[in-house]
C-alpha cells in the first residue's frame, strides 16, 4: 500500500450501523454493516489524481469532500469493515495511477489503400440500394 492509501486508513472513521444484508434475526439485533468516511482533502491528493478521484468516486463523493463507503455484505462487523477498507484503497489506487497515453496508430502506404478501397466499395454498395433511375 502506498503512503497516500495508509493515510487514508488512519484518517478514517468507521461507524456501525444496522444491516439490511444477510443474517437472518441477527440483523435486526447487531449493527454489522459498517459506514466509513474519510475527508479528502486532508490526505493532501495531487491537483490530477483529487481529479480522477471525483471521477471515479462519483456519488459516493460528497459535496463537502468526504468518501462515504457503506459495506454490508458479509454477517459479520469484521468482515464488513475489510470490505470497506478494501474498496477504499481500490478507489485511492485507481485515483492515484494516471492512465496510459494513447499511442497514435501508423498505417503504412498498402494499409491506407486498402481502406480506401473499402470505403469505396462501400459507397458503391449503399448508392446501388434503393429506386434504380430508369
Amino acid at each position: 500500500m502506498g503512503k497516500i492509501t495508509d493515510r487514508a486508513l488512519e484518517l478514517a472513521e468507521e461507524k456501525f450501523i444496522a444491516s439490511s444484508g444477510p443474517g437472518g434475526q441477527n440483523v435486526n439485533k447487531v449493527a454489522t454493516a459498517v459506514q466509513l468516511r474519510v475527508d479528502v482533502f486532508a490526505l493532501g491528493l495531487p491537483p490530477d489524481a483529487f481529479n480522477r478521484l471525483k471521477e471515479s468516486a462519483g456519488s459516493k463523493l460528497t459535496k463537502h469532500g468526504e468518501i462515504v463507503l457503506t459495506a454490508s455484505e458479509y454477517r459479520t462487523q469484521e468482515q464488513n469493515r475489510e470490505a470497506a477498507r478494501a474498496r477504499l484503497t481500490s478507489i485511492l489506487n485507481q485515483a492515484l495511477t494516471p492512465p496510459r497515453a494513447r499511442k497514435k496508430s501508423r498505417l503504412n502506404r498498402v494499409g491506407k489503400t486498402q481502406r480506401l478501397k473499402a470505403k469505396k466499395a462501400r459507397g458503391t454498395v449503399k448508392a446501388n440500394r434503393g429506386k434504380p433511375d430508369w
